[in-house]
């Protein structure tokens, strides 16, 4: 045996002792101050007896935490990973209970709640004494983080030393927000990457040119060519800020799907009803989510940017990749003892100090979020949606759970050397959406996500290979009130009331209420065409009406193929007008016999889907590009018999949710549109100068021609594009 082997053998184990030492003065401590925990008998015992009880106590605590622990983690993958957090503490008492049972002294014991406490308090101490020891040693610091995330073996075959790609999705931090937190100094660690101090809120170009473009041209916004300085005070940048604009449906699932696998084509919105199979599609729904990646494979012929040596974490697809966890296409898959879409999960809260300091920030960020949502109803904060019932739970787990557990995963990816590796952050979002893009509440998860960045990169110096680190957006978030709470009734309502059926006497609580029922009002006073008024609609004939941010989708279920506007005033001669005439709604999509396509304004407006780069109409507020969104829109098989996107106020960058959020995404309006790519300048630039970066598709063209220029693999052939009808 070698020399440097005993020395890691010697290494190992003076931490391992002293770790030991640590937990044991930790249970003398805590026996000495908790009332319901002891480490004598009744009659008492010798200051030797009570630290021969506290020093096996605890290496029985330390043993059964990593023996038994993994085990009682996998079978906790049958509950959901809300609950396991929520059990953690218990089941960690319940292993001190049987660490003091186990003694062979027979002299500790410890009240239920106590043992919960202590449970908790040694694992958090033990944890941070490993990891002090382990830091100062980097191979120990690597084989931790590697044993963190349950990646492959360190005997495996020797990674290449061409560059790995990691691509980080913030979800939901658009263009605009992105900028702002650097020039507020809240992502220190993104503002150093451009070479900025961040200290200037407009994102001071290098050229002197503002950075806060909408319209979705390049901005290089800190690097504006290799080697360039990024305009910070003589700070050297190391990566390159461009914008690029969404399609007409700006959310995670036509976004990823079209930067994962190539093809988003068909994808109108985040839910939508197709007649032929009778079912509501939604983007977050696993068996929605696998039909979705695989009509993108079959429609390109690749499985996706990350096939071969990838890996997907945390993501609505796989991309193709070889390892996959939290991806939702493969959550409805059940081969083998342990759901893989569930595996990071295990991955990470196999070791019990995670399990609990997570659980501990799960249990603090959900009450966090209860006084954040008090305060805002006391001080009538306005807009304002409910944030009760699970609420809090649901975003303590987005931001807490999902991102510690996303984080360890690709650590544990870097340190194994994989090629590309794509992992979705998805705080941001969660709360954005319920405390609005630019609150605190959300500056505040910025923050956290930046550290984030911070510890990722800290971690790849480690791996066996050199990697470039991209950070990118699939989306951003367009601020506004609900379109309830302004108007008092539903899109479905508004539908409704077109349609001649009933509908709830709620628009009078609102101060625009008035300006909707005259909308109203107006459009039923119009003349009916000759030989629809005799149409009755029944119960079968009644709407679907779907909400995905400020996009809007009407569909008949019982007309098998998507009706034309001639068939939709046939039938309903007011719903149109009543739609199209409304103040909080911004345009409308429909097919037409005479045009192809139509695009319906307030006042008659009625532009051909030809004529809008002419004549845009209704869509003029919404800015270049609109045009081409609807247009390729149109072209889906799957698209909406009416296609409703909310009111826009170009003002103040806000549009009205059918949903009830007041961060929202998922139409055309503001800084929805707008998302962002932070990449080295050791890539080529994603686009030509002046050149627009438009849609998910043309962002994974750009990605797979980067992982082909680092040498390490070669990227699916060119996929196959879907042409307009």
């Amino acid at each position: 045996m070698d020399r440097g082997r005993w020395r890691r053998i010697a290494s190992q184990t003076g931490r391992s002792i002293t770790v030991w030492a640590v937990s044991t003065l930790t249970m003398l401590v805590l026996a000495g101050i908790l009332p319901d925990f002891r480490l004598r008998s009744a009659d008492g015992d010798s200051a030797t007896d009570i630290a021969v009880t506290a020093a096996l106590g605890a290496g029985a605590f330390g043993l059964l935490s990593a023996l038994v622990w993994p085990l009682l983690v996998r079978l906790l993958l049958l509950v959901p990973a809300l609950v396991l957090g929520l059990l953690v503490f218990f089941l960690n008492g319940a292993l001190l209970w049987v660490a003091l049972w186990v003694n062979p002294v027979e002299r500790g014991s410890a009240a239920p709640q106590t043992a919960v406490v202590v449970a908790a308090v040694m694992s958090a101490v033990a944890s941070a004494t490993g990891a002090a020891l382990a830091v100062r040693d980097d191979d120990a610091y690597r084989r931790r983080l590697y044993r963190l995330a349950h990646r492959r073996h360190r005997t495996g075959p020797p990674c290449p030393s061409t560059p790995g790609t990691l691509f980080l999705q913030l979800d939901g931090v658009g263009y605009d927000v992105l900028l702002d937190a650097v020039g507020k100094g809240l992502m220190p660690t993104v503002a150093r990457w451009l070479g900025r101090d961040g200290g200037r809120a407009d994102g001071g170009r290098a050229d002197g040119k503002s950075a806060g473009r909408g319209d979705g041209k390049r901005d290089d916004g800190g690097g504006a060519g290799e080697g360039g300085h990024g305009g910070a005070r003589g700070r050297r940048a190391t990566h390159r800020l461009t914008c690029w604009r969404t399609d007409w449906s700006s959310q995670t699932g036509a976004s990823q799907l079209g930067i994962l696998h190539g093809s988003n084509f068909d994808v109108p919105a985040f839910r939508w009803y197709e007649k032929a199979r009778r079912e509501v599609m939604v983007c977050n729904r696993p068996t929605s989510a696998a039909e979705l990646q695989a009509r993108a494979i079959e429609r390109t012929g690749h499985a996706g940017l990350l096939a071969g040596d990838g890996a997907s974490r945390g993501n609505l697809f796989s991309g193709g990749a070889e390892e996959q966890a939290l991806v939702l296409s493969i959550a409805t898959r059940r081969r083998g003892p342990l759901n893989r879409s569930r595996a990071g999960y295990f991955a990470y809260f196999s070791d019990p100090a995670n399990a609990v300091r997570t659980a501990l920030s799960f249990v603090a960020e959900a009450g966090r979020e209860i006084v954040q949502s008090t305060r805002a109803r006391f001080t009538k904060q306005r807009p304002r949606v409910s944030r009760g019932g699970l609420y809090p739970f649901v975003r303590a787990f987005a931001t807490v759970v999902e991102r510690d557990v996303v984080v360890a995963a690709v650590m544990g990816d870097l340190l194994a050397g994989r090629t590309a590796v794509y992992a979705d952050l998805v705080a941001y979002d969660e709360v954005a959406h319920h405390s609005g893009p630019t609150s605190r509440d959300a500056e505040k998860v910025l923050q956290r996500l930046d550290r984030a960045l911070a510890l990722i990169e800290k971690v790849a110096e480690h791996a066996p290979r050199p990697y470039r680190i991209v950070v990118l957006s699939d989306h951003g978030q367009s601020p506004g009130e609900t379109f309830r709470s302004r108007y008092g009734l539903t899109l479905g309502d508004l539908v409704r009331a077109g349609c001649g059926l009933p509908v709830p006497r709620r628009a009078r609580r609102t101060r625009s209420g008035a300006e909707a029922r005259a909308a109203v009002r107006a459009a039923l006073r119009r003349p009916v065409e000759e030989g629809a008024e005799h149409y009755r609609p029944t119960r079968g004939s009644e709407p679907v009406v779907l909400a995905s941010g400020n996009l809007g989708l009407i569909s008949f279920p019982d007309v098998p193929h998507r009706m034309t506007k001639e068939e939709i005033d046939a039938r309903h001669p007011a719903l149109l007008p009543t739609l199209a005439n409304h103040p909080g709604i911004g345009f409308l999509l429909v097919r037409s016999e005479r045009h192809g396509g139509v695009v319906l304004g307030a006042h008659g407006a009625e532009i051909p889907l030809a004529e809008l780069d002419d004549n845009p109409g209704p869509l003029a507020p919404f800015g270049p590009g609109a045009a081409d969104a609807v247009r390729r829109t149109h072209t889906f098989p799957h698209t909406a018999d009416i296609m409703v996107n909310s009111a826009y106020d170009p003002a103040d960058g806000e549009v009205l949710a059918f949903e009830e959020q007041i961060g929202s995404h998922g139409g055309l309006g503001g800084a929805q549109s707008r998302a962002f790519l932070l990449s080295p300048l050791a890539l080529s630039p994603p686009v030509a100068e002046d050149a627009e970066l438009v849609g998910a598709e043309q962002v994974h063209h750009v990605l797979r021609r980067w992982l082909n220029e680092s040498g390490s693999t070669r990227a699916p052939e060119e996929p196959r594009r879907e042409r307009a009808a």
